[in-house]
């Protein structure tokens, strides 16, 4: 990827069992970062190591990721926590529930319900700062991006596309079916970890009524 940076492929499709081989191997090299490593950008099945190639050369760097990889301790990876997520469903909070409901011939309530029902696993943290992509959304309600994407997602809004779901951590442009808000805030640069989720944690979504959700501490 360049001249500063590898690309650690550790399987060719997206499933829980390769993505914990890339956290593992991601937890391995961040625990004991090699000098010129300037980054580590883990992904669903992939990680990403960036250098500084006047420290540490591609080739050694390559070297040092396979002993290393060859020489997992897989009980260094954390337990995963699981973090549980208020959302109000449908209405101004999930202007495409009806929608998605449509598309697969369910009721808004089938769909909440639906959506509510898996422990998700945190694949990786991407697209802004905090955000997490969710795995995997049950077959039923699994359904394609919008046609056109919003030009501005609210913070808190939590969407569905194809069979992941995420919270969108900051205001952004977005083309994610929106199904929901979360009073949670998933990332704040004033805390000692910004982002309230990493990868590897596992979450669970429960509804609250919209006044609740107002009245949540910010």
């Amino acid at each position: 990827m360049g001249d500063r940076s590898l690309l650690v492929e550790l399987g060719d499709t997206i499933s829980s069992n390769v993505n914990q081989s890339v956290q593992e191997l991601f937890t391995a090299l961040d625990s004991q970062l090699p000098a010129g490593v300037v980054e580590l950008v883990p992904a669903y099945r992939s990680l990403l190591v960036i250098c500084d190639p006047l420290i540490l050369r591609l080739t050694d760097l390559e070297g040092l990721i396979i002993e290393i990889h060859d020489n997992l301790d897989r009980s260094q990876l954390p337990q995963p926590r699981t973090v549980e997520i208020p959302v109000v469903y449908g209405d101004r909070y999930g202007p495409d529930l009806s929608d998605v409901a449509k598309f697969h011939g369910l009721t808004p309530e089938e769909v909440i319900d639906l959506h509510i029902r898996p422990t998700y696993r945190v694949y990786m943290i991407g697209f802004t700062p905090g955000y997490p992509y969710l795995g995997e959304l049950p077959e039923e309600i699994a359904t394609p991006r919008r046609k056109t994407p919003r030009t501005r997602v609210p913070r808190g809004s939590v969407g569905i596309a194809q069979k992941q779901s995420g919270i969108y951590s900051v205001d952004s442009p977005g083309g994610w079916q929106i199904i929901g808000w979360t009073p949670v805030k998933l990332f704040d640069p004033g805390r000692k970890v910004p982002s309230l989720l990493v990868m590897g944690d596992r979450v669970r979504f429960y509804t609250i009524a919209a006044g609740e959700a107002e009245k949540w501490p910010s």
